[in-house]
């Protein structure tokens, strides 16, 4: 590390948040793992499950160039998200999937955009961390071969979607409002009120988009 090199507190929330929801993702997936109905999911979410690990590793690595451990980053918001998880637990294989592909499309679409406003070298880690797994396509066919064996699924599971998006931008602007960096980063990157307004508005639709590809529109 070079003295010119510094990293903002704003910076370090979002690298924490998005390093503790890697690491909730292989807790979440591995377990998955385990109840999928049959062993090519099984197989597919593990493998899924070591690339978060491998996500989580790039975000300690960057971080640790600027003399911050990890898990001083991730502190801040490991009761959010895990109150999130425990509000949203799914029943089924089926609400698994779905949670993983609108929550987890949700939360990426907004450190996305955060990633935007901040140094280039942070900018690139948070982009690569975020990149899809393949757990997108996966999903989509799961889900789809689910409610065409069961067509009653398919509203069961709209509904479970629309809870999802409630609960997640609720936790969203909650961990916003309890965090000023983040909060000032979102502030500095969007502009201003409308801006944050417009930001919430684009996750939304990003929702919708995706529940529409999943045929839960």
């Amino acid at each position: 590390m070079t003295e010119e090199r510094k990293i903002s507190d704003g910076e370090v929330d979002l690298l924490g948040v998005v390093a503790y929801g890697e690491l909730s993702a292989f807790d979440r997936l591995a377990e998955d793992a385990r109840s999928a109905p049959t062993l090519t999911g099984r197989a597919a979410l593990a493998s899924m499950a070591a690339a978060e690990i491998g996500h989580y590793d790039l975000i300690r690595g960057h971080l640790a160039e600027y003399g911050i451990a990890i898990e001083t980053a991730m502190t801040p918001f490991v009761r959010p998200i895990d109150e999130w998880h425990a509000s949203t637990a799914p029943k089924s294989w089926l609400e698994s999937l779905v949670k993983a592909y609108v929550g987890d499309g949700l939360a990426a679409d907004l450190y996305r955009e955060m990633a935007n406003w901040v140094d280039p070298l942070t900018k690139d880690v948070v982009l690569d961390v975020l990149a899809d797994t393949g757990h997108s396509a996966f999903a989509e066919r799961e889900v789809a071969a689910g409610i065409q064996a069961d067509r009653t699924q398919r509203d069961r599971l709209a509904l479970w979607g629309r809870r999802l998006l409630g609960e997640a931008l609720t936790q969203a602007q909650y961990v916003v409002a309890e965090r000023d960096p983040l909060a000032e980063l979102i502030v500095a990157g969007s502009g201003d009120l409308s801006g944050i307004a417009g930001l919430f508005r684009r996750l939304q639709q990003g929702h919708t988009k995706r529940m529409q590809v999943l045929g839960l529109s």
